[in-house]
């Protein structure tokens, strides 16, 4: 199984939201849970079976670095990551 980890840019690949792109906030054994800045914030994110999600080799250190902190995550720090990676940008 392909290794996730907070701050990994992922798509939904199940759901009324297939085809989302959204960042990995935290995880436990069987979810992870999943924020994109617009309709899922960082301080209520989406929870999401691990296998209705595919990985992406694109991440962003220092959003891991602030979710593992605990510190709080601006939205927008989010969006722009998203919008980057999907552009060729990061």
């Amino acid at each position: 199984m392909t290794e996730y980890g907070t701050g990994c840019l992922v798509r939904s690949l199940a759901g009324h939201d297939k085809g989302t792109y959204y960042i990995i906030v935290r995880e436990d054994a069987r979810y992870v849970y999943l924020a994109d800045g617009r309709t899922k914030t960082a301080a209520k994110p989406k929870r999401k079976k691990r296998k209705h999600v595919q990985f992406s080799h694109k991440w962003d250190e220092a959003l891991a670095a602030q979710f593992a902190d605990g510190a709080a995550v601006q939205d927008e720090a989010i969006r722009y990551f998203i919008q980057k990676s999907l552009q060729g940008g990061i």
